[in-house]
């Protein structure tokens, strides 16, 4: 089931990037006092009260100034009353959101800019909470009241991000609007394969899709997806039906372009919470990028199965060390899913096209693999004895016993003595003897460890 989406909104320098690393407990967006400043990532996964949902910081919406104090004719309905771009940002967060968080700033009050943000928010049925930000003392909560004049909401919540003062509030009134938000259309009965195409701009996303509907395939129909530039195309390949996701290029920050762009980070990672595979291309003339890695950062965040597509192989002068070459690059610059396939292609060509719908299918499947409760515990004790956990602060960690739990992605439950015995590296020791031994080619694994019954209570 994906998660509803929280969109942060409003003009610039009222202290969204602040209020979005206060909620999603991390250190994520750069803070500035320069409004608009770039951020990488604008999303993050985050839950209050058993309510998980994604919260999203925006840039700041700016309005269109006329270019005389007599033009207020470009500020009324019906004309262009923001910079295409701007307004377009707005209407994209607006249209993506289940629910909208309209920050302002309590030490300025209403601004116009203010004002035109609350006009682009009132077209809209979903749920909007308005929130006084920088509201540290008495005098500046009681001077908020003034927002209620922006007519949004019944409420205006105080608060401030910096102390994180009615932070906890906030996030009581996100999950009740949440529970009270419109359903989203998740097409439940769509059990199809579904496969995210993801990766920067030109490195051949469209290509490859039409080289794949190309093909000797019955294509049912091509529909808009759940986002405005997230396109759903299905089709049948050996009687497997098929959703083929195909998404904007992403690109690196500071390049990024205001207005829609800037949300495709946003709708990528949309794209690939509905998605089961994700194709990650990348160029291989210009090689692996640091954009190529973010990309398959969001991927692994999104634990999602992965097959990394080099795209453009022709266009390379080989030699006999060249493949092998490259796939050392490719697998030192993603160790951290170096369970991903590698396949190299070319959508002009349609060189090896033939293995990259196989190949998404075969990593579902591994996907969804299941393994035995006895043969799973059998490998992992073999495992363990072949290589003991260290001691730490005189105590051995023990592992008592192993449950797959799910699947989709596959996760372990592990029921040990001490879980904070357990460290990384014996943690990713783990993992690797699982692959070694099961596959799961291609899909990241979860595990989990939690203390049994008995060390618990004498614990205690």
């Amino acid at each position: 089931m994906r998660k509803p989406i929280v969109a942060l909104v409003g003009r610039p320098n009222v202290g969204k990037s602040t209020l979005f690393n206060r909620l999603i407990g991390e250190r994520r967006s750069v803070t500035s006092e320069i409004p608009g400043t770039t951020r990488d990532r604008i999303f993050g996964d985050t839950d209050w009260n058993g309510v998980a949902f994604i919260m999203v910081d925006t840039g700041g919406i700016e309005v269109y100034q006329p270019k005389n104090s007599r033009d207020t004719s470009a500020l009324s309905e019906g004309s262009i009353d923001f910079v295409p771009q701007i307004r377009a940002q707005a209407l994209s967060a607006v249209e993506d959101a289940s629910v909208i968080v309209m920050l302002v700033d309590a030490i300025q009050g209403i601004t116009a800019a203010d004002q035109e943000v609350a006009e682009i928010l009132r077209r809209t049925n979903k749920p909007v909470i308005v929130v006084a930000n920088k509201a540290d003392n008495e005098k500046r909560s009681f001077d908020a009241i003034e927002f209620y004049g922006l007519g949004l909401t019944q409420e205006v919540m105080s608060i401030s991000a910096v102390h994180g003062l009615g932070t906890g509030d906030l996030l009581d009134a996100i999950v009740s609007a949440l529970k009270n938000a419109p359903p989203e259309d998740l097409d439940a009965e769509d059990e199809s394969l579904k496969i995210a195409i993801v990766g920067r701009p030109n490195v051949g996303k469209s290509s490859l899709l039409n080289r794949l509907l190309g093909e000797e395939r019955t294509i049912v129909s091509p529909i808009a997806g759940t986002t405005r530039d997230a396109i759903d195309t299905h089709l049948t390949w050996e009687g497997l039906p098929i959703t083929l996701i195909d998404t904007a290029g992403i690109r690196k920050r500071g390049s990024i372009t205001p207005g829609i762009e800037q949300f495709s980070v946003i709708r990528a990672y949309k794209a690939l919470e509905r998605a089961d595979v994700a194709l990650l291309l990348i160029d291989a003339v210009e090689g692996v990028a640091a954009q190529d890695t973010h990309i398959g950062g969001m991927i692994k965040d999104a634990y999602r199965s992965v097959v990394i597509v080099v795209n453009k192989w022709d266009a390379i002068e080989k030699d006999n060390d060249t493949l092998n070459d490259f796939t050392r690059t490719v697998k030192d610059r993603f160790n951290f899913i170096d369970y991903a396939p590698i396949l190299f292609v070319s959508a002009l060509t349609g060189q090896r096209l033939g293995n990259v719908l196989p190949t998404a299918a075969r990593v579902q499947e591994e996907r969804l693999r299941r393994i035995p409760t006895s043969k799973l515990n059998n490998f992992i004790r073999e495992a363990v004895l072949t290589h003991p956990p260290t001691f730490g602060a005189g105590r051995q960690l023990k592992v008592k016993y192993v449950q797959q739990v799910k699947v989709d992605p596959p996760t372990f439950l592990f029921h040990v003595n001490a879980p904070e015995l357990v460290h990384f590296s014996y943690q990713r020791y783990l993992e690797n003897q699982l692959r070694a031994e099961f596959g799961f080619d291609g899909t990241p694994l979860r595990f989990s460890f939690r203390r049994t019954g008995k060390e618990r209570v004498s614990r205690r």
